[in-house]
């Protein structure tokens, strides 16, 4: 893996484990394992590049105040509430007894009642087609408004993406590449590319006949990475 994502995750896990509560703390050491890593390692840290935000065995109140835990919690405003959750297809959900299979689909409706967003993703396709779920996380963290703020500019979630994308990019940014790249719609990929043309983060670069076909990524937009 990423010898970069591994630090951030051990010091995620870390600091979660030092301030955690008992049951918490339990849960994190005992059950947060392989498959719950596998998910910020194959999905979240290429998506994202960072895990600012993230809470691994969160807790959540339900409506009777009783405790219940997610995989991930991940708070990056006081406005945005993400459910982050991991299912595997085992004996853990073939042998569950009906009144688990309940109890489960309630405690879902409880956190969509209380305002959570709710992201969940089988361990086969983590393991076996990570830019699909990539592609799924980015596109509802970009409509849920996920911003992000990088020195005195603030970037939408698709606007930052983009960006880390022309970092590999040799070439000019197209709408073409960026949809085919990101699995975005073509009329989104120009609409978050006009947008950072206006923040002057990157340059249009019009053909012949006077239209607008690549952007070149200013000096500015490698600053704001710079000083992250």
């Amino acid at each position: 893996m990423d010898p970069a994502f591994e630090k951030a995750y051990e010091q995620l896990m870390g600091r979660s484990v030092r301030e955690s509560s008992a049951e918490r703390k339990r849960r994190l050491q005992e059950h947060h394992g392989i498959a719950e890593k596998l998910l910020l390692a194959n999905v979240w840290w290429p998506a994202i590049g960072n895990l600012d935000g993230l809470h691994p065995e969160h807790e959540v109140r339900d409506f009777k105040d009783g405790a219940r835990f997610v995989d991930f919690g991940y708070l990056p405003t006081p406005q945005l509430k993400v459910v982050l959750e991991l299912d595997g297809y085992g004996p853990h959900w073939r042998d569950v007894s009906r009144w688990q299979f309940a109890d489960h689909l309630m405690r879902q409706n409880h956190l969509l009642i209380d305002d959570w967003r709710l992201l969940r993703f089988a361990y086969d396709d983590v393991h076996e087609k990570p830019r699909r779920c990539q592609q799924v996380l980015l596109q509802a963290l970009g409509k849920w408004g996920h911003t992000q703020k990088r020195a005195d500019v603030q970037l939408t979630l698709y606007e930052q993406v983009i960006l880390k994308f022309a970092q590999g990019c040799p070439d000019a940014l197209t709408p073409a590449k960026v949809s085919q790249a990101l699995g975005m719609d073509p009329q989104t990929a120009i609409k978050y590319l006009r947008s950072l043309a206006a923040k002057g983060l990157v340059t249009p670069l019009q053909s012949r006949t006077g239209r607008i076909m690549r952007y070149s990524v200013a000096a500015s937009a490698w600053t704001l990475f710079s000083n992250k």
